[in-house]
């Protein structure tokens, strides 16, 4: 035990993780071993004879367990980027430990008898803004959690939170499983007609990777999307469409009940807590603040873009009949025709900007607008390890060199990889003792990786992706908070994507593309012209993309307002859902639900509308930076001091407030995506 890297003291600079070190069978006893100091950490504060106070108390619970973060994050982050049957098997196990660790301080009548003591007292203490947070969001995670009920209900409050625990695990693994089973595998080379060099490359490695011959194309997002945007096979664009539209829907990997289980039981515990529903539950603590005000938002949203949505479906429909496509316009063959028609309406194809995006260049350009707007710097440290080979580490500093965190960019698609892109902290910041702990960040994304004869090129929308999710590791690496449950994106879920989302804005101003995008083979810098061009297809199909959001918030928002689940036909229930507000044929027998992630075994339960509440934030907000200048320093130091550094230690709307100098216009997403 007491060699186990994951339990010492790190000895490498700012306390990297031993990545070289760590194996898989270090994790279950490093977890038990946490969970037991993390428990002695808590009888502690319940057995100190002095009365309670902020100190003996509330900052002691938020201290309590740190050794518990620490594996815990370095353990959930290697099950979603570099898994293995080993971690899912510990990740089974560890699951009703944390489940039960938990509900040890959620469900401690002595340990919340102190906490409402303070909190009774609050107004008699001489508190901070920081601290009287901390005491405020202390004392509803135990309201929440179930302190307050019977003990008849907290062991019914416990019983469902560790069947949810398990059924999360088994929808995250039957959705991995039913990723990998997929394959496309094409041997005839006149069916790859129409696909760019690049993509047909990438497929052939793939195919190799495989032991198969030819050229094979899976449901992982960068491959499946080129191909429906590309390949002219209208029978292979639909079979792999509906791979993906069936993806977890039956057989055996089959998330249907899975997904039921999930909503029936978080709907159980929210009733418990006295909510009707979990929607309800959710909402209480983010800026949307209940299900009226998110339903009114996402319809009256989608009532105004409806049209747009309409106009967009149709201009690719009349467009596709001019060249003489005749059948009706399917899902898989719309991106299809979409792209033929971006191309000609704006003479610019993706294969015309991939060149220029060499993942190299975006990467040091993402780092580089960061120096320029904060002043701050990054340093790859080769001589700290990482969780996988392909795995870069990266030291920020502040402009004055003091280290902010440590950041390890993990960029290529794996078979023990989930899809998609993802940042998430190894542990967050925090200061102990008059030490301020700088957080360890990972940013992972899926992007194509570098073959025999190119280097990895990235599409325009990889590009605005990487500034996304970079986004999200400012707010943590800018933290400066005392506390670690109020530090980095510890923030309500409806903010947490403002600081993100505002960094994509940056892909679209020519004065930041023209300052790296290089070809990779000539060095020669993107045209004005193509650059132009871009811009001026910003907002090419805003409304469709729109839509389809908001699609996905109204689904989110109708699982979670239901009492309890037993949808046992999942596709016909979303077609009822989405009929009013689809702009293409929906196919039977077909559902996203099974895949939803974000939804299920994710954050983003009773949240999804989150994303779009967030775009009016930073539509508002970009406003400044085009009002002020893109690059104005002043601007971003308001960001960064005034919001990116403080977490959740103040109300999010006051603190947007404070940034602006008022609220959001409710028209900002409109406008900026040409609906007004």
């Amino acid at each position: 035990m007491i060699n186990n890297p994951l339990l010492i003291d790190s000895p490498l600079e700012y306390g990297a993780p031993l990545f070289n070190e760590i194996r898989e069978e270090h994790f279950l006893p490093a977890f038990q071993e946490a969970i037991r100091q993390a428990e002695n950490e808590i009888d502690a504060i319940v057995e100190n004879a002095d009365d309670p106070d902020f100190e003996n108390t509330i900052a002691a619970s938020d201290r309590a367990g740190r050794l518990v973060d620490r594996v815990a994050g370095i353990f959930y982050n290697i099950n979603s980027a570099c898994t293995s049957d080993g971690i899912k098997e510990i990740a089974r196990k560890v699951s009703p430990m944390m489940t039960a660790y938990a509900l040890y301080i959620s469900l401690n009548e002595k340990l919340f008898e102190k906490v409402d003591k303070v909190y009774g007292d609050r107004d008699k203490l001489s508190l901070t803004p920081e601290q009287s947070m901390l005491l405020k969001k202390t004392h509803e995670s135990f309201v929440r959690g179930g302190a307050a009920l019977s003990p008849e209900d907290k062991k019914k409050y416990g019983e469902l939170s560790e069947a949810l625990d398990l059924a999360k695990l088994r929808f995250e693994k039957n959705l991995l499983d039913a990723t990998n089973d997929y394959v496309l595998h094409v041997k005839e080379e006149s069916r790859l007609k129409g696909l760019p060099s690049y993509v047909i490359e990438a497929a052939a490695e793939e195919a190799r990777g495989r032991g198969l011959d030819g050229w094979a194309f899976t449901l992982s997002h960068t491959s499946m999307g080129s191909f429906l945007r590309f390949a002219d096979d209208r029978e292979l664009r639909k079979e792999i469409w509906m791979a993906s539209a069936t993806k977890a829907l039956g057989g055996r990997f089959d998330n249907c009940k899975v997904l039921n289980e999930i909503v029936s039981l978080k709907s159980g515990i929210a009733r418990l807590l006295g909510y009707e529903t979990y929607a309800d539950y959710v909402l209480v603590e983010r800026m949307a603040k209940d299900r009226s005000t998110v339903d009114a938002f996402l319809s009256g949203l989608a009532d105004k873009t409806l049209p747009y949505a309409r106009r967009d479906v149709d201009m690719v429909a009349e467009y596709a009949v001019s060249q003489g496509f005749v059948e009706e316009l399917m899902p898989w063959d719309f991106s299809y025709w979409a792209e033929k028609c971006r191309e000609t309406e704006f003479s610019l194809k993706e294969e015309q900007l991939k060149p220029y995006f060499r993942l190299e260049a975006v990467v040091d350009a993402v780092f580089g607008l960061a120096g320029k707007l904060y002043g701050i710097s990054f340093e790859q440290r080769d001589d700290l390890p990482a969780y996988h080979p392909d795995v870069k580490v990266y030291d920020v500093k502040d402009a004055d060199g003091k280290h902010l965190s440590l950041l390890y960019m993990d960029f290529f698609p794996r078979d023990n990889k989930n899809s998609g892109a993802w940042m998430n902290p190894f542990i967050g910041q925090y200061v102990s003792e008059g030490e301020d702990h700088r957080p360890l960040i990972s940013v992972v994304t899926n992007f194509t990786k570098p073959t025999a004869t190119k280097p990895s090129l990235l599409t325009h929308s990889e590009v605005t992706t990487l500034l996304h999710e970079f986004g999200h590791a400012l707010h943590e690496t800018f933290s400066q908070c005392n506390y670690a449950s109020l530090s980095g994106t510890n923030v309500p879920w409806d903010f947490v994507e403002f600081p993100s989302q505002i960094m994509e804005n940056w892909a679209f101003e020519p004065e930041y593309l023209a300052s790296f995008a290089k070809h990779y083979e000539t060095g020669e810098p993107i045209p004005e012209e193509l650059v132009g061009k871009l811009v001026k297809a910003r907002n090419y199909l805003s409304g469709y993309a729109q839509l389809r959001q908001l699609q996905f918030g109204i689904l989110d928002m109708k699982w979670y307002s239901s009492v309890h689940s037993t949808i046992e036909d999942v596709p016909s229930f979303e077609k009822r859902i989405l009929s009013p507000v689809s702009v293409l044929p929906m196919i039977d027998g077909t559902a996203v639900s099974p895949s939803f992630s974000h939804i299920f075994d994710g954050g983003y339960s009773a949240g999804y509308y989150s994303y779009k509440w967030a775009e009016v934030l930073e539509a508002d907000a970009y406003s400044l930076f085009e009002e002020r200048g893109v690059f104005d320093k002043g601007t971003a130091s308001s960001l960064r001091e005034k919001i990116l550094s403080k977490g959740g230690t103040e109300d999010a709307s006051a603190m947007y407030r404070d940034f602006r100098g008022r609220d959001p216009e409710p028209d900002a997403l409109l406008k900026k995506s040409g609906m007004i």
